[in-house]
């Protein structure tokens, strides 16, 4: 993957594979580091899963046998001075209070700094693929704050409006751009 936005996409769609229905995707950039989050309330994991993730070989997918995104990201990051940190709960352990925090740091003045990416695009390509997960995205910068709510947005809506319509995806692009100052 080229860029840090693939990774969050890659990570946030394991979330929803973990039947998650609230999706926090949270970066923070202070300084010259970017720390990004992903904390869903999915199934959770267990501890001998979470210890496993580093591995490329260990995969729950059924598709394929390997599972390079959380070894590539914990490289990257590693790689930049920053690190990968992991807490999971399963639903077996805690039915009411389950899931899963991925948070990544990375040097952004490093020279092995990978690029941003297109976050917004990130953005939209989750939620049209499930959009009726509660996604919340915030992105920390220096002099603003971007922030996009679908929660926020299906209160405004109603039930009758697909946050996957075509015109709703078109003003969370502006919306998220114009934010960004783009």
């Amino acid at each position: 993957m080229d860029d840090l936005s693939l990774y969050v996409l890659d990570i946030t769609m394991n979330s929803v594979r973990a039947g998650a229905k609230n999706i926090e995707i949270s970066l923070v950039e202070e300084g010259e580091w970017l720390t990004f989050s992903v904390t869903d309330d999915g199934c959770g994991m267990s501890r001998e899963q979470v210890e496993k993730l580093s591995d490329p070989f260990f995969t729950t997918r059924k598709t394929r046998k390997v599972g390079l995104g959380i070894p590539f990201l914990k490289m990257l990051s590693e790689m930049t001075g920053g690190c990968v940190e992991i807490q999971s709960t399963p639903e077996s352990e805690s039915p009411d209070a389950h899931g899963t925090v991925i948070k990544a740091t990375f040097g952004m003045n490093h020279i092995d700094f990978i690029p941003l990416g297109d976050m917004v695009e990130t953005v939209k390509t989750l939620i049209q693929g499930s959009p009726l997960i509660n996604f919340t995205y915030t992105h920390k910068k220096a002099d603003r704050e971007i922030r996009l709510c679908c929660a926020e947005l299906r209160a405004i809506l109603g039930d009758d409006i697909s946050l996957a319509d075509f015109e709703i995806l078109a003003w969370i692009d502006g919306f998220l751009r114009e934010q960004y100052g783009e």
